[in-house]
């Protein structure tokens, strides 16, 4: 396999399967450093499987994924301090305060403790949580509850941020807080970040590059204008998702683990 040190994640004919059901197939993909890259398609096209791949909490049973240059079935542990992940499920403890969860996150990553109060501070303040740190989060609004999460997986300064629908449930408002808040911390970092969403809007406007699965293959990738005009001059992204992924939206393999996870976020985000 060539590697492409510079990328900030490579995958290589990557592939998955659930018993007979194959979740990923075939997979090639390269996310450039600093880049924010969208991996879209319907429940069940693969993406979460791929993702888990990515961040070490399944296998690698084919093909070869590098993070960095650092190849993710050899070095797992390293991969992991270089990587945040906010996953569909919500993870932050409504018994906690805020600064409770991210600290309880700092010693997970291993946050040396001579930095971690500073790290947890900075983790809170890059998200707009400072003044909320003390209260617990069951009292936290869903938008708040999604960038504590955030915070979360920034407390150890990862080198690639890895969101899964980060923004499922949440109203406009919540919404735009929380890309906000990415955007700036990606510009003070030149934080990698790899996002899966559903909704087409934020891809357009916050994704530098985007690959749309189906059926656990890429079926298209470009940038939003590009994938735009591969279907037609006045094409949406809508258009492009429809046009790649047909009418079939039922997806396989993981579909409804998929739907029952982001019905469960959304109801508990309210």
């Amino acid at each position: 396999m060539s590697v492409d040190e510079s990328a900030a994640v490579r995958c290589v004919d990557l592939r998955y399967s659930f018993g007979h059901t194959m979740a990923v197939d075939g997979v090639d993909l390269s996310i450039a450093r600093g880049s924010v890259f969208g991996l879209l398609g319907p429940n069940g096209a693969g993406k979460t499987t791929a993702i888990r791949m990515i961040t070490t909490l399944l296998p690698v049973p084919s093909g070869a994924i590098r993070v960095f240059g650092v190849d993710v079935a050899r070095h797992k542990l390293q991969v992991r301090r270089l990587i945040g992940y906010v996953p569909q499920q919500l993870s932050a403890d409504g018994a906690l305060t805020g600064r409770e969860n991210v600290a309880l996150f700092a010693r997970l990553f291993d946050v040396p403790r001579a930095y971690r109060k500073a790290a947890v501070d900075q983790a809170l303040e890059s998200v707009g949580l400072t003044d909320a740190a003390k209260r617990t989060a069951s009292t936290y609004s869903g938008g708040m509850i999604r960038r504590l999460e955030l915070a979360q997986a920034l407390v150890s300064a990862p080198k690639l941020l890895v969101l899964d629908e980060p923004t499922i449930g949440l109203d406009p408002v919540g919404r735009a807080s929380v890309w906000e808040r990415l955007a700036e911390v990606r510009a003070a970092t030149g934080m990698s970040i790899l996002v899966t969403t559903h909704y087409m809007d934020e891809a357009e406007q916050n994704c530098d590059e985007i690959a749309l699965m189906h059926r656990g293959r890429i079926t298209a990738r470009g940038t939003p204008d590009e994938l735009r005009t591969s279907v037609g001059p006045d094409a949406t992204l809508d258009d492009v998702f429809r046009a790649t992924t047909g009418d079939d939206l039922s997806g396989a393999g993981e579909g409804m683990r998929s739907v029952r996870s982001t019905r469960r976020t959304a109801r508990r985000l309210g």
